[in-house]
């Protein structure tokens, strides 16, 4: 008897290349998927890197920074056996007996639950979270979300079929990325519940809305290369020429998550045009992530507070705030306690310079804030906050009426910019005595400000 061969759908092809997997699916130059399959677009699910040196960013590593695939995957199921374990635990269903399977020291496995217990507090430390899960943050705490908010009963969720999914997205984070790692994503997502817990929020979204929100916020800088949009389209890069130097990373991180949806089968269950309005709704959230579209969803979001006619029955409205709050979700690192905060800042920080010093390496001019000889970290931090994150969490605040959450975020946020300009002083300062005919600095907070750092 013959085997009859499966072919595929003209929608999905997948082929294979250089033992990574490639996906071929509709697309239109908006960033929607075509309804009409007109049109097919090419998107990398793994290993775009740009054409660099490599070499450069593995000579950083730490030494056991690099591990093989088959260690990672074994990380992985540990993660999800040990999150099983601890879900029973935390539901008093798990079994006290000589022979029980303890895949993780007590003392770890009781602190990670303790801290899932409180994931919707603002204090949430996902460096410590990400340790006492053994690297694995993000699969560990989208399984727990998707669990207590009643997505895996609600969509009919395969269990397999959603572990397989996570771990995808975080292997195709790369751990080299001082910042845009799967550790970012994972706090990015603790950030996302935590504004979709806002009681003005809560009460109006969907199943739906909530599976899209921490979705997009798990994905939403899957496969990052650790360069900027700029860097991609002055080498020259294959992503720049194929999304024609526009959201060009957003779009990558979008289309790599469809493709691994479709490859995990996570929604294969659900009716073709559901699946499909996922997808476009995921690609809606992530590229609105681009930091060049900034201005265009602060000026709507403002209209909408000044004309008070926001109205979050209406879907298309809900999907607007859904936006605005993974916005604030992805630059929300200024908003958080100092400690926190200040390492997101070298973090990011550290990626620019890396991305500058491949540039100097080329013979290729040196991108904005990627100069470390003459851009500071606290210089760097302080024009982010006065231009990108002020002026977003202000609004929010607003929207918020305001919420406890947003007044602490604020609070925060006013105490690390006043902490980075004082280390602007005290580093400026130090130049000047280098170089003696250089004029004297003014603290912006004062004298005795100054001399008070953190």
């Amino acid at each position: 008897m013959k085997t009859r061969r499966q072919i595929p759908s003209p929608s999905l092809v997948l082929c294979k290349q250089s033992g990574r997997l490639n996906v071929l699916f509709n697309g239109r130059a908006d960033g929607r998927l075509n309804a009409g399959h007109a049109g097919v677009l090419l998107a990398e699910r793994r290993g775009s890197y740009p054409p660099i040196d490599l070499r450069i960013l593995k000579t950083n590593s730490q030494p056991g920074e690099v591990e093989s695939g088959t260690r990672r995957k074994l990380k992985r199921l540990l993660s999800f056996q040990r999150y099983c374990h601890a879900s029973r635990l935390l539901r008093g269903l798990m079994p006290h007996t000589p022979g029980s399977l303890h895949l993780l020291d007590d003392d770890y496995l009781g602190q990670a639950a303790h801290m899932l217990s409180k994931v919707d507090t603002w204090n949430f430390d996902i460096f410590l979270f990400d340790r006492l899960t053994n690297g694995n943050s993000l699969v560990t705490l989208m399984c727990h979300l998707f669990n207590v908010c009643g997505l895996i009963h609600h969509f009919q969720l395969d269990m397999v079929k959603l572990h397989r999914f996570l771990g995808m997205v975080q292997e195709d984070y790369h751990s080299h990325n001082p910042y845009h790692n799967a550790v970012h994503a994972a706090d990015v997502t603790q950030a996302m519940y935590c504004y979709i817990k806002e009681t003005k929020l809560a009460e109006q979204l969907t199943p739906l809305d909530v599976f899209l929100g921490l979705m997009a916020a798990a994905a939403h800088d899957v496969d990052h290369p650790g360069v900027n949009q700029p860097f991609l389209i002055k080498t020259r890069h294959h992503l720049a020429s194929l999304y024609q130097n526009t959201s060009v990373l957003e779009s990558h991180h979008w289309r790599s998550t469809v493709g691994m949806l479709r490859e995990s089968g996570l929604l294969s269950h659900l009716p073709a045009d559901m699946s499909q309005d996922i997808e476009q709704q995921l690609g809606s959230l992530i590229l609105a992530t681009d930091i060049n579209r900034q201005n265009e969803f602060l000026i709507t979001l403002r209209e909408h507070l000044d004309n008070q006619d926001m109205d979050l029955q209406l879907a298309t409205h809900r999907h607007f705030i859904l936006q605005i709050a993974l916005k604030c979700a992805d630059v929300c690192n200024p908003c958080r306690e100092w400690e926190l905060s200040r390492q997101w800042s070298e973090r990011v920080c550290e990626e620019f310079y890396r991305q500058g010093d491949l540039e100097r390496k080329f013979d290729l001019e040196i991108s904005p804030l990627c100069d470390q000889q003459t851009d500071s970290v606290p210089a760097i931090q302080i024009g982010f906050i006065s231009y990108i994150v002020e002026p977003l969490f202000e609004e929010w605040q607003r929207f918020t009426e305001p919420s406890m959450l947003s007044q602490i975020m604020m609070g925060h946020l006013h105490k690390n910019k006043a902490c980075w300009s004082r280390l602007r002083y005290v580093h400026t300062l130090a130049e000047t005595k280098t170089h003696p005919h250089a004029e004297e600095p003014e603290p912006e907070g004062g004298q005795e400000e100054a001399e008070d750092i953190p």
